[in-house]
């Protein structure tokens, strides 16, 4: 028999691997320790403190220029209105125009992606909805209108001397007009953004938008916005102006359609698209589910945990080839983290922490492009202190090779 010393050198040598198969029989990935990276300014690029703002998308065009769209002219977390405005950067962010206004319905334009396809065109995309409408009848009748946003975090829906405004909002249309404009919504601009097109209705929905493929492609992971519940696929061969249906994506055993939410994607160099999935059902509650297709989108794998507990994902590749996940961490420390895959999403980093200060759970959906440099530039909504209502904040970052 080996001397003990021996056997504790063997025992202990085996322990990795011993983690391993434990991992994979859990069905929790082993995840490699983060990467070294350093925040170089983290500062808020909002003015305007008397909206509300939320749930922001930035990309990068091929001149260079970084574009940004996001929900603003806001009361709250929900109110009726809600519109979808942009900010340029020809400095990859050192500076900020004045946010324009690209789309105002007459209901709450809410969460906005926005992409450049290979032909240059901008999509901005948004949701219409009428949440606001329950929490305005109950205040008409006299009762309490609050609403949760997670966390226990609770927010009054109408603020003090807000209530006629909000009428006078709903107002304007009828029911049924008002339930006609409720849906997912591309909108489109051929000259750098200075006019857009009438919306086009899209089957799904999701914060961040439509990816573009390596081929030219765009697709778009979402949830649909009408009857049947499913989460699935489309895409646009025709430069956003079209959307078919292409694929369902699949659930786990126990899981419904109802518990899944807020998808994005992202195509790894190996051409493996990676989707991301807003988990609510009781197995992995508020975790990541992720979901791959190797065909181009036509099929999808069952969704499964990633071992991240965060929501809701933005994907971007970088030139190297990694991918890079940044999403809100809602719960204590409040703030937003981001994780490093190194082989196209099989397995990601423990987190790196962008920002651990905001002051509760409305936060987040945060966005990463990478600059010129190789330097990442991270954009999402929080309250901080200090202030009556959330802003817009940027995080400029390195993540060593």
């Amino acid at each position: 028999m080996p001397p003990a010393s021996v056997l504790t050198r063997v025992c202990f040598r085996s322990l990795p691997l011993l983690a391993a198969v434990f991992a994979a029989a859990l069905s929790v990935p082993v995840q490699a320790a983060a990467p070294t990276a350093k925040i170089l300014e983290t500062r808020v690029i909002s003015d305007e403190p008397q909206y509300y703002f939320g749930w922001a998308t930035v990309a990068t065009r091929r001149n260079g220029d970084l574009v940004l769209t996001y929900s603003g002219g806001r009361d709250g977390h929900v109110c009726p209105f809600g519109r979808v405005d942009m900010m340029v950067s020809h400095d990859e962010g050192r500076n900020w125009s004045w946010p324009r206004t690209i789309l105002d319905t007459d209901i709450d334009d809410r969460d906005s992606g926005v992409l450049e396809t290979a032909k240059g065109t901008l999509i901005a995309t948004t949701f219409t909805a009428n949440s606001y409408e329950k929490y305005l009848d109950e205040a008409e009748k006299g009762k309490s209108a609050e609403f949760g946003v997670g966390g226990g975090q609770m927010v009054k829906a109408i603020p003090a001397g807000r209530l006629a405004a909000w009428k006078a909002a709903r107002d304007r249309l009828t029911l049924a007009e008002r339930k006609a404009q409720t849906g997912a919504w591309i909108i489109r601009s051929t000259d750098n953004g200075a006019s857009w097109s009438p919306q086009i209705r899209v089957p799904v929905n999701s914060p961040h938008g439509p990816i573009l493929l390596k081929s030219g492609r765009l697709l778009y992971l979402g949830k649909k916005m009408s009857a049947p519940d499913l989460a699935g696929v489309c895409e646009s061969t025709d430069d956003g102006l079209t959307w078919k249906w292409i694929a369902d994506i699949p659930v786990r055993k126990g899981d419904t359609y109802d518990d899944y939410h807020e998808l994005h994607a992202v195509e790894a160099a190996n051409g493996t698209i990676i989707g991301q999935i807003r988990n609510h059902s009781q197995t992995n509650t508020r975790e990541t589910l992720q979901t791959e297709s190797t065909d181009g989108g036509k099929t999808w794998t069952t969704p499964h945990p990633i071992g991240v507990w965060g929501l809701p994902s933005h994907l971007l590749k970088l030139k190297d080839g990694r991918l890079v996940m940044s999403y809100g961490h809602r719960r204590k420390p409040f703030g937003n983290e981001a994780r490093i895959s190194s082989d196209n999403g099989k397995t990601w980093s423990e987190p790196i922490m962008l920002s651990p200060d905001s002051m509760n759970s409305d936060l987040g959906y945060p966005s990463t492009v990478e600059l010129k440099d190789g330097s990442l530039l991270t954009v999402w909504y929080e309250k901080m202190p200090g202030m009556a209502k959330t802003a817009l904040r940027q995080a400029h970052w390195t993540l060593a090779p």
